[in-house]
């Protein structure tokens, strides 16, 4: 489900038994336009207008991923990146492109990799999480 409005992102963090404030609503109003996964320092920048310090976006990520609005992720270079987590997906996860050259993450569509938890091993198949990175060279950085 899309987040329409500012209303609605209220009405998620009432439900979700979170305080409504005007940062956490600001911070989860970012995740949910943002088109790949965000950097807490990304979602910091986007709202240094709005005169939200980094410590205070840092905690309103961190309790928006506890109450399962948001997902953290590392995608292999020690920086978490956020997005937001739709109803409905709790217990999937979906995959992302990471260039090697500028760093640039991408949420791939879904289908577009396929996982047997048969053939995965029995730790990994017995995992409730699951997250699948690929890596290579995106369009703007290979030479033409």
């Amino acid at each position: 489900m899309k987040i329409r409005d500012r209303q609605e992102c209220e009405r998620l963090l009432r439900e979700a038994g979170l305080k409504k404030t005007g940062s956490r609503v600001a911070v989860l109003d970012v995740l949910e336009r943002a088109a790949s996964p965000m950097s807490h320092g990304e979602v910091a920048d986007a709202l240094t207008k709005e005169g939200f310090d980094q410590a205070t976006v840092y905690r309103n990520l961190i309790s928006l991923t506890e109450a399962g609005l948001a997902r953290r992720t590392d995608l292999g270079d020690r920086v978490w990146r956020f997005e937001r987590r739709r109803a409905g997906d709790h217990d999937r996860t979906h995959p992302h492109f990471v260039c090697v050259d500028c760093g640039v993450v991408a949420c791939l569509p879904a289908g577009v990799v396929r996982i047997e938890r048969g053939k995965l091993g029995a730790a990994a198949a017995a995992s409730r999480s699951l997250e699948v990175q690929l890596r290579g060279t995106c369009a703007a950085c290979v030479p033409s």
